[in-house]
């Protein structure tokens, strides 16, 4: 029997690496599509059989089956409806593979009634690159029939006179609903960290006591990923970081985030103050955890007790977690380990155990006071609140998927 999925809803996914494979997982439970068309543009193994068996079995989440039922014992019923069109089912749920074409130019998705694509290669990260450009363009999707296209990674663009407005980064319960179908055709969902960073901050620059930051930075201790070595490597022509190619197996290693600067394109405020950030890669298969080091312009109550105490931001998220971040970001008083946050669905996990605060002053002599024409008057003591909080996110599906998979059913709503 032959079905022609392309007369439905159909959600259209170019890669199938570590976010591909996982966007196709997110949707077969959310199940806001009538099915999916995801494209991998070589073959797989010998055979469609061999696609199956890939995509079904995970080395970090488990099994489908598992995935889908958990220990129910029930198990995913898989079958081939079309051989020749390559057109799987899952429960029910029909997948299309396309396996030709790697130009997204080339790909034809108006053929296959694809409107929405979400770009999980990695690759296609410049929206001011021609759209027949021969390497392949972002913007060749547009041209291959997709109206929307949101890349899984963030935006990298080289031309310095591109109108950036018109390809906003749109984290979802951050800034998701700025998305306007009439002039946003090519978007990007952020990465997995500044994901997490957005959720987490986001409560501080809401609350009256806490928006008045003089400093921020993160490291963010980050799960292995594939653009890391399995072994130790000898670096291409014109690498900069050479830690890349030591075995992620055995290794702690140092790296580059540019989850801080991603953060300024979501919630322009962050730009007003500096902020660090980096990376340290560990050899786990994923669930990172970001430390936060944020320093406030504070004040003192009228016993001199700090306003910003561990209490106070505890109190700050427990009411996010209740609140319009609700099943976004999840508040925690239990001692958690990684692996205790794999596949849970939260952009961020606050571990409430583990934020700290203390506040010093800044002292200005009253002689620079008199520099500035402010005579008569001692030495000024300003208070100044530094708080350290940690907050898990699980990188792959439990909070990036997750967000980007709700972003890409928004986007899908919103347009006619």
């Amino acid at each position: 029997m032959s079905i022609q999925i392309h007369e439905k809803n159909l959600l259209g996914i170019n890669g199938a690496g570590r976010i591909g494979k996982l966007t196709m997982w997110y949707h077969l439970t959310s199940r806001q599509f009538d099915g999916i068309v995801i494209n991998i543009g070589r073959e797989v193994g010998k055979s469609l059989e061999d696609f199956i068996q890939s995509v079904t079995v995970d080395s970090t989440y488990g099994t489908l089956s598992h995935f889908l039922y958990g220990r129910m014992g029930k198990t995913c019923e898989v079958k081939i409806v079309d051989s020749e069109k390559n057109i799987i089912e899952i429960d029910g749920f029909p997948i299309k593979v396309l396996t030709k074409q790697r130009n997204p130019q080339n790909i034809n998705w108006k053929q296959e009634g694809v409107r929405v694509v979400v770009d999980c290669t990695g690759k296609f990260l410049d929206p001011s690159f021609p759209d027949n450009d021969g390497k392949g363009s972002i913007l060749g999707h547009l041209t291959a029939g997709a109206e929307y296209v949101i890349a899984s990674a963030p935006l990298k663009i080289k031309q310095p006179d591109f109108n950036a407005e018109t390809t906003p980064t749109l984290i979802y319960g951050i800034n998701h609903t700025c998305f306007d179908p009439l002039h946003h055709h090519v978007m990007s969902a952020a990465s997995c960290t500044t994901t997490g960073l957005a959720h987490m901050i986001k409560p501080l620059l809401e609350d009256k006591e806490t928006n008045n930051v003089l400093t921020a930075s993160l490291s963010t201790v980050h799960a292995a990923t594939n653009t890391q070595s399995v072994l130790d490597s000898v670096p291409t022509a014109g690498t900069g970081d050479l830690r890349k190619n030591r075995s992620v197996l055995n290794n702690i290693i140092l790296s580059s985030t540019g989850a801080a600067k991603t953060l300024e394109k979501v919630i322009p405020e962050i730009a007003h103050f500096g902020f660090m950030a980096d990376s340290i890669r560990i050899p786990t298969t994923s669930v990172s955890l970001i430390a936060l080091n944020i320093t406030f312009n504070s004040r003192m109550k009228e016993n001199e007790v700090p306003y910003i105490s561990g209490d106070y931001i505890r109190d700050i998220y427990r009411r996010a977690a209740e609140g319009e971040q609700k099943g976004l970001l999840h508040f925690s008083m239990e001692q958690n380990v990684s692996m205790d946050l794999l596949g849970l669905q939260s952009a961020i996990v606050i571990e409430g155990k583990e934020i700290h605060t203390r506040t010093g002053f800044l002292k200005i002599p009253a002689e620079i006071l008199q520099c500035i024409h402010i005579n008569d008057i001692q030495d000024v003591h300003i208070p100044v609140t530094h708080a350290k909080i940690m907050g898990w996110y699980d990188n792959e599906f439990g909070s990036y998927v997750s967000c980007l998979g709700k972003l890409t059913e928004y986007i899908a709503s919103r347009i006619d």
